[in-house]
């Protein structure tokens, strides 16, 4: 039954770009860093179970015409402000690599649906069920797996120990509210444990 499930599941891998993870990150979330072995053992593990891995990462414009309001003030002529397409600080993190039969989502906002076309990519490839690790758990987490919900995904699971916060407080608080509206928030341990 597990292994069926697999098939119809893809692993968002959400936002493990240098600026967010690693100092002297432009955008770094304090307790990304932490959570990089967990996020490697989420894709190796989702890799055997033949899930879809799906990268969601944030590349923007040079001159920030991309960015929310709030953060225009970061880019310009003459600056390098975070995640900038083709920049070192929009890398993945060392570890993490994408491979044949992976995706890559660029996404604008926190929100992997948001004005991309990850529903209709995850619908064409018959996802019914959402995975998602990453940072950060108030804002692109909690955006994603929202979405996730309103769309109507079978099931939607948060790795609580895959995914990170500014600190522990904001992520516990926020990982409550998700449970609150049916999100399944597994260990990596559970979540390894669930199945063939």
């Amino acid at each position: 039954m597990a292994a069926e499930k697999w098939k119809t599941t893809a692993l968002l891998i959400v936002d493990m770009q240098k600026d967010f993870v690693l100092p002297p990150g432009k955008s770094r979330v304090a307790g990304g860093e932490a959570i990089v072995p967990s996020v490697v053992k989420a894709v190796e593990v989702a890799r055997h179970r033949g899930i879809l891995v799906v990268w969601v990462v944030r590349e923007h414009d040079a001159l920030g015409r991309d960015v929310e309001l709030f953060r225009r003030h970061q880019y310009g002529v003459g600056t390098i402000g975070p995640l900038v397409k083709g920049s070192e600080g929009a890398e993945l993190v060392d570890g993490l690599i994408i491979k044949e039969g992976d995706y890559k989502l660029v996404k604008s906002r926190f929100s992997a649906f948001f004005a991309t076309h990850l529903h209709s990519f995850l619908q064409t490839a018959g996802i019914k069920n959402v995975v998602v690790a990453g940072v950060q758990t108030p804002n692109c987490i909690r955006q994603s797996v929202y979405d996730a919900v309103a769309l109507n995904y079978q099931t939607v699971t948060v790795i609580v120990d895959a995914t990170a916060a500014a600190t522990t407080e904001i992520h516990a608080a926020n990982i409550l509210d998700m449970m609150n509206i049916g999100v399944e928030t597994p260990t990596l341990d559970e979540w390894c444990s669930s199945g063939p």
